[in-house]
């Protein structure tokens, strides 16, 4: 196969080919919601919320890595709020720590990292007197 063809970035990195893809910048917002809950926890769907507008489905998570409102709902990351209107205590400590939290998100930097880790704790501990930290 003829090397020009191949139109993807690639670098060389410890000698291994590695495909290169700009990492998004992420803005934080804080959530709306209109009550607590400690039920239990899975991420929304877009086909869960009663809307189509982005930017009240927007209203239930931190992040976003086009801005809010988003462009499109898979820019939205650590949804905290349940379609409902609901602050879930279990998505604030999915969203801290684990496999699906900000610690999880590639290419995030570490000040927003910070200022996640640091509402989701101030949220759990003013709104369910629990605490969420390192």
């Amino acid at each position: 196969m003829d090397a020009a063809r191949f139109t993807r970035p690639a670098a060389i990195l410890n000698s291994a080919c590695v495909d290169v893809y700009p990492m998004p910048d992420y803005s934080f917002h804080r959530p709306e919601y209109s009550g607590t809950t400690t039920g239990e926890w899975s991420s929304p769907r877009e086909n869960d919320f009663d809307t189509d507008d982005l930017s009240t489905i927007a209203d239930h998570f931190l992040l976003s890595s086009s801005g809010f409102p988003p462009d499109d709902f898979t820019d939205l990351k650590l949804p905290v709020v349940n379609p409902d209107g609901e602050l879930n205590l279990n998505a604030l400590e999915t969203a801290h720590g684990g496999a699906h939290s900000v610690e999880a998100i590639d290419g995030i930097d570490d000040d927003t990292k910070r200022t996640v880790k640091d509402t989701v704790e101030e949220l759990a501990s003013d709104e369910f007197d629990h605490e969420i930290g390192d």
